[in-house]
């Protein structure tokens, strides 16, 4: 899938069920449901998983949780605007699945 296609796919009322967590993840944060993205990724360990649960956190603000979960994704806490890390992280994660 695409990052367009992705960014499509929110006009729809769930994710394809084939994406990962991470990126449904990702897709629940755009649908503005920040629960239900922290849930999923919350539930999963995988090192893309603690790469959105760091953008979740640091979306609410809670930075010193988010520098937690950058440092389990073996990345530097992200300075760029929201929109542009969750764009960035989409693309990773459509392209290689790879932070």
């Amino acid at each position: 899938m695409s990052l367009t296609e992705f960014k499509a796919s929110l006009a729809g009322d769930a994710p394809a069920p084939t994406l990962s967590p991470p990126l449904a993840g990702l897709w629940w944060m755009a649908k503005g449901d920040w629960d239900r993205a922290h849930k999923i990724v919350q539930e999963d360990d995988a090192r893309e998983a603690a790469w959105v649960h760091a953008h979740l956190h640091r979306v609410e603000g809670d930075l010193g949780n988010a520098s937690y979960w950058y440092r389990q994704a073996s990345l530097p806490v992200a300075k760029d605007a929201l929109d542009m890390e969750w764009e960035r992280i989409a693309s990773a994660l459509l392209g290689s699945l790879e932070p």
